[in-house]
């Protein structure tokens, strides 16, 4: 019975490749996306997979995705082994990417520009800098640093951690020199030097208007000038200075900031005792933190607040803002343009906010176990919703109205929109996957792995059932069913149209 089955199987897949795609549920299945223009194949339940995307420019939406032929240069390709590996290449943006038992390798490429990494510690990457220089970089995190680039020799550096190293744009700095590491290291971001002995314990700073240097945590001293930069637009831009000093840090500190601005700020810390900042717009005391009092009286946003063991307890009344919070059984903040609820945090958190021309909405339950997001644009009406309940389910709707969901869910909640967790592990779990465009009107609807799936467009329908065995296909020239991948049923055609008046 299996050999006759499979002998079917196959008869009808040959019988079927040149006239419409092969529906044998999860042991192999192909059809047209339903959320953009494309076809796709799987096969092995949820194991292989091969897609093929295309813009609506290449071929018009309500085109037949297997009749459509768009030129190759705008076809975005995929094909995935799930879990193991997955392979995407779009010639429209230039891009190739590939996972390998994602996240531990990966590879993207954008253009020129390329990265390899293996747990993010082991990478090789690449491409062309803004000048036109083109480089190559190797790291193994955080002993081994190399760049090199023909054309700009300037951008070259190596570094074996901890012995020596000089690193360019690397670690949130401009420029990184150590050797024997912590003895000495230099870091330079834009014009502020700082030469660290033994660190992080000493450094001595300077800078365009800027000189300190600190024995951590002993004593340290910052001053910086006002001066000028001219920016983008060629305008003459100011730039504040500042005194800064502290004495057995944190206990007990004294800064000057924004100085020259039109909001110079001052701030005294005697830690515990109290901390003070005056500025013209803001006040902040805290006494005996954190079992005291902080006031804010802020006049900018118009709003006086007391908080008592901070920020366990808040209250706040102005125009700017309003709050009640006894943390974490209850909390009501408002600002002009937003406002967030907690009760019994992080069991319910709510909070709505607005920012011309978007609205959004969100409502989450024990952090993402819940998650209930909406966003309008009030411009123009478009309305977004996500929704996910960990682990069951998560249901998408964008901007277009288009709409997605899946159930069984235990990553996509937490890491939400992911592309690579999509490709190559949801569908693993995902046993129910339906999708709706809006602007075509299409259906789609899959169970088990297509083992039951449904089709549907304004113009058609397809149903397959338990591998294929049972197939129904509706178009405007008629029906036609299949029982054991066999022609059956009565095809009916259409009623012919009245010709126009």
């Amino acid at each position: 019975m299996r050999s006759l089955l499979l002998a079917a199987l196959c008869a009808s897949a040959a019988s079927q490749a040149a006239e419409a795609p092969v529906s044998a549920g999860f042991l192999y299945h192909q059809f047209g996306l339903t959320l953009a223009p494309g076809r796709r194949t799987e096969a092995i339940g949820p194991l292989w997979a091969a897609q093929e995307t295309w813009s609506t420019n290449a071929v018009p939406a309500e085109t037949d995705p297997w009749e459509a032929t768009p030129p190759v240069t705008q076809i975005a390709r995929n094909l995935t082994l799930a879990p193991l590996f997955s392979w995407t290449a779009d010639p429209q943006v230039e891009n190739v990417s590939w996972d390998l038992v994602y996240p531990i390798i990966t590879y993207d490429r954008f253009g020129g520009e390329y990265r390899f990494q293996v747990f993010q510690l082991l990478s090789f990457s690449g491409g062309d800098t803004p000048a036109g220089a083109h480089g190559r970089g190797f790291s193994l995190v955080p002993f081994l640093w190399f760049r090199r680039s023909a054309e700009d020799p300037s951008l070259n550096y190596s570094a074996v951690w901890p012995f020596y190293g000089h690193m360019q744009k690397r670690l949130f700095r401009d420029e990184i020199k150590f050797v024997a590491w912590p003895v000495y290291a230099q870091t330079r971001k834009r014009d502020v030097v700082t030469d660290n002995y033994l660190v992080p314990f000493g450094h001595v700073r300077h800078g365009d208007g800027l000189r300190g240097w600190q024995i951590w945590p002993f004593y340290g001293t910052e001053h910086k000038d006002i001066t000028t930069r001219i920016d983008g637009f060629g305008d003459t831009q100011t730039i504040p200075g500042h005194d800064q000093r502290f004495v057995v840090w944190p206990f007990y500190l004294a800064n000057d900031l924004e100085i020259g601005s039109t909001n110079p700020v001052t701030q005294r810390v005697l830690f515990p005792f109290y901390s003070l900042q005056r500025s013209p717009l803001k006040d902040r005391d805290t006494y005996l933190w954190p079992f005291g009092v902080t006031i804010v009286d802020d006049r900018e946003l118009k709003y006086h607040q007391t908080s008592v063991l901070w920020p366990i307890v808040t209250l706040a009344h102005g125009e700017g803002k309003q709050a009640t919070k006894i943390w974490p059984f209850y909390g009501d903040t408002r600002f002009a343009n937003a406002r967030s609820v907690l009760a019994l945090w992080p069991i319910y958190f709510q909070r709505d906010s607005l920012r011309e021309p978007l609205e959004e909405h969100s409502t989450r339950i024990v952090f993402f176990v819940y998650t209930d997001i909406t966003r309008k644009n009030r411009d123009t009406g478009q309305v977004s919703r996500r929704s996910d309940f960990w682990p069951l389910f998560i249901a998408r709707r964008d901007m277009d109205g288009n709409e997605r969901f899946q159930l069984l869910a235990p990553l996509e909640p937490v890491l939400s929109d992911n592309p690579s967790i999509n490709r190559l592990y949801s569908p693993i779990w995902s046993i129910w996957r339906s999708a709706r465009n809006a602007k075509t009107g299409a259906v789609s609807r899959s169970f088990l792995w297509n083992l039951y799936r449904y089709d549907a467009t304004p113009k058609s329908k397809k149903c397959s059932l338990l591998f294929g065995l049972i197939q129904y296909h509706s178009t405007p020239e008629g029906k036609r069913w299949r029982f054991l991948y066999l022609p059956s049923g009565k095809r009916q055609a259409s009623a012919p149209q009245p010709p126009p008046q």
